[in-house]
C-alpha cells in the first residue's frame, strides 16, 4: 500500500487541503515559527504537528461508491458496556457527593475491525454529507500513526494574532425542549473553567464571554454552546496556550485536575485523538483553528490489527441519571456509526445514515 493515493500524507479542514509533507514534530513551539501545520493532540498528551508545503482550497470531494468499506454495524464493541458505564456514572456522583469534583466527563471508546486499505479521507467525504459539521476534517499521516476523520461541532481554540477564542459545548438533546436545567448549569460551570484556563495566558482583564448558552442545531441533535474570548499576553504563544488549556475543559470536568484523576480511574481505554485537539495552524499569518476531537473516528494499526475507533461520552453532574447519560452517549454515536458502517452506494448522492 506504500505510495498509494490512500496512504499519501494529507490534511483537510473544510475546504482547506494541505499536501506535500515537509516536516513532523512534537514541539508546539514549531506552531509559532513558519508554514502551515496540521495538528493532532491526543487526550493523553501526544502531539503531532505536520508542516505541509502546498495548501489550496477545494470543495470536499463527493463520496465515491465503494471508496469506504466500513465495519458491519454488529461488529462495534464498547470499552465500557451498559452496566459498566452506568456504574461509572454512579461512581462519579459519589465523588461529587464527597466534594471532590463538581462535574466529570465519562467516555467510552467504540471499536471495530476495518480493512487494511481503509482511507480516512473517504470516510470524511461520507461524513460531510451524512453528518455535516463546522470543524470537519482529515489528518492522514500513516507513517506517523495518525489517521483521523472528524465531524467535530466544537471549537477548542481559534487564534487570530493575539486574540484567542474557545467555544465550549455542554448540554445535548434531540431537540431544544430536551435540554434540562442541569445542561445550562453544566455549561456555565465549564465556561468558568475555560475563562480560568484562558486567564492564565491572556492579558489581565481581556477575557470575556460574548455568548452564553446559545442553542445550536446539528444533525440529529442540539447543543448549548458558549464563547470565551481573550487577548494573549505578549510573551505567550502556542506552547503556553496548550499548557494552560489542554485537555479541553468541556471534555474533562471541573475542577479539571480532580476530573482527570477520576477519568483515569474509571475509563478502561485511552481516548487518543477523541477529546483532544484537531486542526490547523498557519504560523505565517499567526492564525489557527483547533476543534475538540469529538464526533471523531481514527484508525489504529497495531498488534490487534487494523481497527476503527470512535469515542462517545457525557458530562456527569450530581443531577445525572445513569440511564439518561447512557442514552446521551448512544444519541451522540448513533448517526455517525450508521454513516461509517453503511457507507455509500451511489444511489442518491448522500451517505446512507439509516
Amino acid at each position: 500500500m506504500h505510495g498509494s493515493p490512500s496512504s499519501a500524507p494529507l490534511a483537510r479542514f473544510g475546504e482547506l487541503v494541505a499536501t506535500d509533507l515537509r516536516d513532523v514534530t512534537s514541539d508546539p513551539a514549531a506552531l509559532d515559527s513558519t508554514g502551515f501545520w496540521a495538528v493532532s493532540a491526543d487526550f493523553e498528551g501526544r502531539l503531532v504537528c505536520a508542516r505541509f508545503g502546498q495548501v489550496r482550497r477545494e470543495p470536499v470531494p463527493a463520496p465515491r461508491p465503494g471508496a469506504w468499506h466500513g465495519p458491519a454495524p454488529e461488529d462495534w464493541t464498547s470499552s465500557l458496556d451498559h452496566a459498566a458505564y452506568t456504574e461509572g456514572v454512579r461512581r462519579v456522583r459519589a465523588h461529587i457527593a464527597t466534594g471532590e469534583v463538581y462535574q466529570a466527563n465519562l467516555c467510552r471508546v467504540l471499536s471495530a475491525p476495518v480493512s487494511a486499505d481503509a482511507d480516512v479521507d473517504a470516510l470524511t467525504a461520507l461524513l460531510a454529507r451524512g453528518n455535516p459539521a463546522p470543524y470537519a476534517g482529515t489528518i492522514r499521516l500513516p507513517g506517523h500513526g495518525v489517521e483521523i476523520a472528524t465531524a467535530s461541532p466544537e471549537l477548542f481554540l481559534r487564534r487570530d494574532g493575539r486574540v484567542v477564542e474557545s467555544g465550549p459545548i455542554k448540554g445535548t438533546g434531540r431537540t431544544e425542549a430536551d435540554l434540562l436545567e442541569k445542561d445550562y448549569a453544566e455549561n456555565v460551570m465549564i465556561v468558568d473553567l475555560v475563562r480560568n484556563d484562558l486567564g492564565r495566558v491572556c492579558a489581565t482583564g481581556t477575557v470575556t464571554v460574548p455568548d452564553l448558552c446559545v442553542v445550536e442545531k446539528h444533525p440529529g441533535l442540539v447543543h448549548l454552546v458558549s464563547t470565551v474570548r481573550g487577548e494573549l499576553r505578549e510573551d505567550a504563544g502556542w506552547p503556553e496556550l496548550f499548557d494552560a488549556t489542554f485537555p479541553p475543559g468541556s471534555v474533562t470536568g471541573a475542577p479539571k485536575s480532580s476530573a482527570l484523576r477520576i477519568i483515569d480511574a474509571l475509563e478502561t481505554a485511552p481516548r487518543g485523538p477523541y477529546c483532544g485537539g484537531i486542526g490547523w495552524v498557519d504560523a505565517d499569518r499567526r492564525t489557527g483553528e483547533l476543534a475538540v476531537g469529538i464526533r471523531t473516528f481514527w484508525i489504529d494499526r497495531d498488534t490487534e490489527g487494523d481497527r476503527l475507533r470512535f469515542g462517545t461520552g457525557a458530562g456527569i453532574t450530581w443531577g445525572s441519571d445513569p440511564e439518561g447519560e447512557w442514552r446521551e452517549t448512544e444519541l451522540k454515536a448513533s448517526r455517525l456509526l450508521a454513516v461509517a458502517s453503511h457507507g455509500y452506494d451511489g444511489h442518491d448522492g448522500r451517505a446512507d445514515a439509516r
